[in-house]
């Protein structure tokens, strides 16, 4: 007679084993919203990279049409609507930002009231949505990221639109808050890490005046840890790679580790060999790297490359001919730095600010050069009325004394 089984319920326990569910590893946990993997989604964003905002808005559309409550279906149309708002307006001009000059240049930014209204818009839904799934889920992880992520998106637009640093730094400093509660929720929600890696950086760089205007004089920051939590969202993010990379680059290059940030950008050129903007600073990084003789070679051949047909979308020529006649200009090139400069100012598309600060630089040239009846015509450009007045007092001067600078 068999002995007796110590576990006379092993058998209702295999049993029951059979009926569960499969264990993790057949139904893998995705670390972000499922539909931030679809194809559409994915097809969309690959546009969005290669700076085809408007291809990718009709994908976007569609995608937000057929998902109306997620909050990330909205979430791309915000970045799509902002970073292409951007780009007409010249504010993707990263030399604008490798220091803290542009923190207290006021330029008028001239967006229209359908394109706020509707980034506006879309900022309240994604806050509206995530809102009522937390109330119900506060544990869900997808919700917190996305309304943290709205809430960078938002703050990078009226930082560099309307200077609007005090609700910028709230606005940053609570999407950090949601990413940082993402992440005790699931530690591998490596998308989350991009938000904190940017008020982390942020904030150390801020100037204490600025600190305290904005009421964050109590909130920690450190450069070093912001490019380490940077470099966990590129390396292992779905939504956020690509922005975390961008970003990165940028910071490496506003604290002068050029050759670090020259790498991090060569990736994303050759990743997307046909985005203006990445390849744009590369000449930017070589320049400001000490290598000017190089760097434009670099620019002409971005020149060179816009003008193929199709390659680039919408290239703006302003950036290329403007960062080529400054590396010119510190050379002792004058001749040519007045040719370029006076090429950016003519691009049809520039935007008014960047066009006058062409202009007063193609005078300061042309008054170098001993040309002063075309110095005078650029300063008398760049005090037409209307449009950005920021280079008038310095036209003005030169107006009354020639340049005698470099």
């Amino acid at each position: 007679m068999p002995p007796k089984s110590r576990t006379p319920f092993l058998p209702a326990l295999i049993l029951l084993t059979t009926l569960l569910p499969l264990p993790s590893a057949a139904q893998p946990v995705l670390h972000t919203d499922p539909l931030n993997l679809t194809p559409p989604v994915r097809q969309s964003l690959e546009l969005f990279y290669n700076l085809n905002f408007d291809a990718a808005l009709k994908i976007q559309e569609q995608v937000a049409r057929q998902n109306p409550n997620n909050p990330m279906a909205s979430n791309y149309l915000l970045t799509t609507l902002i970073f292409r708002e951007l780009y007409n307006q010249d504010l993707l001009d990263t030399t604008y930002y490798a220091h803290n000059s542009f923190l207290t240049v006021k330029r008028e930014v001239n967006v229209s009231q359908a394109a706020r209204s509707r980034i506006e818009d879309l900022t309240s839904k994604v806050q509206h949505l995530t809102d009522a799934e937390l109330a119900t889920n506060p544990n869900d992880a997808n919700a917190l990221f996305a309304r943290g992520y709205a809430k960078g998106m938002h703050a990078v637009f009226i930082t560099l639109v309307d200077h609007a640093f005090t609700a910028a730094a709230r606005q940053g400093y609570s999407a950090r808050n949601d990413s940082e509660a993402a992440l005790k929720i699931d530690p591998q929600y490596a998308d989350a890490w991009m938000a904190i890696g940017i008020q982390r950086f942020a904030v150390a760089s801020l100037p204490k005046w600025l600190r305290f205007m904005v009421g964050i004089m109590g909130v920690g920051g450190n450069k070093q840890e912001g490019l380490a939590d940077l470099r966990k969202s590129a390396e292992n993010g779905t939504v956020t790679p690509i922005e975390s990379r961008t970003v990165l680059s940028l910071f490496l290059r506003h604290d002068g580790q050029y050759p670090a940030a020259l790498e991090v950008q060569r990736g994303l050129q050759k990743e997307y060999p046909h985005n203006y903007i990445f390849c744009l600073e590369v000449a930017n990084l070589t320049k400001d790297e000490g290598h000017g003789l190089d760097a434009i070679a670099t620019y002409k051949q971005v020149i060179d490359t816009a003008a193929k047909p199709g390659y680039f979308i919408n290239p703006r020529l302003e950036l290329a001919w403007f960062g080529l006649a400054d590396t010119q200009r510190g050379y002792n090139m004058i001749k040519d730095a007045a040719y370029g400069y006076t090429q950016a100012a003519q691009q049809p598309d520039s935007s008014d600010w960047l066009r006058k600060r062409a202009l007063l630089s193609a005078g300061q040239m042309y008054d170098l050069l001993h040309q002063r009846p075309d110095a005078l015509k650029m300063y008398q450009q760049v005090l037409q009325p209307g449009g950005d007045q920021t280079q008038a007092d310095a036209a003005r001067k030169y107006l009354q004394t020639p340049y005698q600078g470099k």
